[in-house]
């Protein structure tokens, strides 16, 4: 049986060698999900049962922690943005919500309710012993800017209308920082995730000033609320950030960074370039993880560990998500690099 120690995670955040190597995942789902938690996540059930699952999913896959997708228990988002129905792709101008000052004054805005965080306090019944979860936002201020305006519009709207971008900016990062408030509050939480896509395979989504301009002030104060609690902020974000890499580990002060792709930057090379000043978190490529060999992406793996001596700064694993697609026999090939070392 698999014993949860945080504090593994806590010395590879603050860039130190743990006493065993390290896993990190950013969301586990499908099969592999199915398998970690002895069956289906039930979406009907209710919260703690849902909990549970996703607890016992990650510590049947060897993690010191389980990262509770929040959104499902309490703070619920932007709902009525982005796209209208799931499906394999969909336009990112899909369902915009907010076209100017009067549906942005209309927009029914949801306000956090503290009420409604208790499943983070009865979370600690179900956690082992060692083990804490990481709490996670529904998206962050640009992705929920995107949903709710819509990426093109939303281009044409910091040019044209400046002010409403950042009144749609204020909106959310308010309520960000109100969610991330109310989960520090509990002891079950050792660390905050801000999930917010800044990029695409060759640049950002958009111009590093925007992102200084409307959203970095935000990420920055999520940041220093987590700091202020005592606990590490951890940021996935997909995409070429080049340009924002100081933003990220001087400004804002993330503590890792989640999110690689090797047709952007291989995570040995992010690992060699940033691995000084930032914990590196997962990195196999998802389409490595999806196509190679077991035993490719087993020695890939072992590479990492040794690369990294031992996990020093880094915790191995996928460099996005264990999507439904991921074939489970690659997804263990993965961690068994470190399980086989405990």
């Amino acid at each position: 049986m698999h014993q949860p120690d945080f504090n593994q995670l806590l010395k590879v955040l603050r860039r130190e060698k743990p006493d065993r190597p390290t896993l990190f995942e950013f969301i586990i789902g499908g099969p592999v999900f199915d398998k970690l938690a002895g069956g289906k996540l039930d979406q009907a059930a209710p919260a703690m049962e849902k909990l549970r699952q996703v607890i016992r999913a990650f510590h049947n896959g060897g993690y010191d922690y389980a990262v509770l997708p929040s959104w499902e228990f309490a703070f619920v988002g932007f709902p009525g943005g982005g796209h209208a129905e799931e499906g394999s792709s969909h336009s990112l101008n899909e369902g915009a919500v907010i076209t100017d000052e009067a549906s942005f004054e209309a927009y029914a805005w949801q306000d956090v309710k503290p009420e409604a965080y208790a499943v983070f306090g009865e979370a600690a019944d179900d956690l082992p012993e060692g083990m804490k979860l990481i709490a996670m936002s529904n998206g962050g201020v640009e992705e929920n800017m995107v949903e709710l305006v819509g990426y093109q519009d939303l281009c044409f709207m910091q040019i044209d209308e400046p002010e409403l971008v950042k009144q749609i900016a204020d909106a959310i990062g308010s309520r960000l920082l109100a969610h991330y408030e109310e989960v520090l509050k509990y002891d079950t939480v050792g660390a905050i995730m801000v999930n917010d896509d800044w990029g695409f395979k060759t640049q950002t989504m958009f111009p590093p000033e925007f992102l200084r301009e409307y959203v970095v002030p935000w990420h920055r104060k999520f940041a220093e609320v987590a700091h202020e609690a005592g606990r590490p902020v951890l940021m996935h974000s997909c995409g070429n950030l080049r340009e924002v890499w100081d933003d990220i580990i001087d400004d804002i002060q993330v503590d890792g960074k989640h999110s690689y792709e090797d047709s952007i930057q291989p995570v040995e090379e992010a690992y060699e370039e940033y691995g000084s000043r930032i914990a590196i978190l997962g990195g196999i490529d998802m389409d490595f993880l999806c196509r190679k060999t077991p035993e490719e992406i087993y020695k890939r793996s072992a590479e990492m560990i040794e690369r990294t001596d031992g996990c020093t700064g880094y915790a191995l694993g996928s460099g996005n998500s264990i999507a439904p697609y991921v074939p489970v026999e690659n997804y263990e090939a993965m961690i068994r690099a470190v399980l086989e070392k405990r």
